[in-house]
């Protein structure tokens, strides 16, 4: 038993930032940026807008696009770094909103995050425990940057992207590591300060990242992922339709095109909205899967905090 994606969807931020924006606050430039990144652009949640807003349009247009009522679905999860409100749930808050009565679950694995997700549905659906399920990647990167920063603030973007799986007979493969405590400080963000009177812990609670070592996991795990689930399928790159990665920095993605080669397989959407966390590779596959055909092999590919890394391949 395995599965395959019937919908997807998106929500993104009214409001663009380029990189010609930021140099107006600050000391850089769009070639300093677009050089070292890739990125031009990002969108940015707004005052007026909430990332409950995004969330529950990405869903609602996944479930349109499956032809899938609220009530068919068996299992909500929420890939998310943190939602509008520390608690309840996020997808306690979209099942509400959408009208959905199901098991819901909430993940943090930053930008592993969906792969996590489908990793979790996949074993719901072995185990009889769902037909349908729904996954949504809402993030906003926006409220924990530092935008004094910019080495950190100039690289993520605010976006939500959901999918909407069913039971199929084409099983999903998985790659899947986390290096724990091996190297989590170079990508982390406290909890922020409290006022408990009997400590006096102070954090800003913003996202700390060493560049120079993530680059280095970045390419690293992807190559290991990617080369594990092939080894796993007895299948080599070239039998891959398209590879859709985790889209934190175009040079990590020419990283991994030096690698394995046909750039052709890889595309890339972060010019316009930078990194998005858990929600980048729902994104990207949202905006290519006018280019699958039924019964492509992809290869899903995210890493980040955790230091986590992980890689699916599944048949369209």
């Amino acid at each position: 038993m395995g599965l395959k994606i019937i919908g997807t969807g998106c929500g993104l931020p009214e409001k663009i930032i380029t990189n010609n924006d930021l140099a107006a606050i600050m000391d850089t430039s769009d070639e300093w940026i677009s050089q070292r990144t890739g990125i031009r652009e990002r969108r940015i949640l707004s005052a007026g807008e909430s990332l409950l807003e995004l969330g529950t349009k990405a869903a609602g247009e996944a479930l349109a696009e499956a032809k899938t009522k609220a009530e068919e679905i068996d299992l909500l999860i929420v890939s998310t770094i943190g939602g509008d409100y520390k608690t309840p749930a996020m997808s306690c808050l979209v099942a509400g909103e959408l009208g959905i009565d199901c098991i819901t679950l909430d993940i943090n694995m930053a930008c592993c995050g969906f792969l996590y997700a489908l990793h979790t549905a996949n074993a719901y659906f072995r185990a009889g425990m769902a037909k349908k399920a729904l996954i949504l990647s809402a993030e906003a990167l926006s409220r924990l940057t530092d935008w004094r920063d910019r080495s950190t603030c100039v690289l993520f973007g605010d976006a939500a992207a959901a999918a909407v799986l069913e039971q199929a007979d084409s099983e999903p493969v998985f790659s899947m590591q986390v290096r724990g405590k091996d190297g989590w400080e170079h990508l982390h963000a406290l909890r922020g300060t409290d006022n408990c009177p009997f400590n006096d812990f102070e954090d800003n609670g913003f996202l700390h990242m060493n560049g120079q070592d993530i680059y280095k996991f970045a390419v690293s795990s992807i190559t290991a992922r990617i080369h594990e689930v092939l080894e796993k399928c007895s299948l080599t790159i070239e039998d891959i339709d398209k590879v859709l990665l985790h889209q934190a920095n175009l040079r990590i993605i020419n990283g991994a095109i030096t690698r394995f080669g046909h750039p052709e397989k890889f595309p890339h959407n972060i010019e316009h909205y930078g990194n998005t966390s858990s929600a980048s590779v729902p994104l990207l596959l949202h905006e290519e899967k006018g280019n699958f055909q039924r019964g492509d092999k992809l290869i899903l590919c995210a890493f980040g905090a955790g230091l986590a890394s992980a890689a699916c391949l599944l048949e369209w």
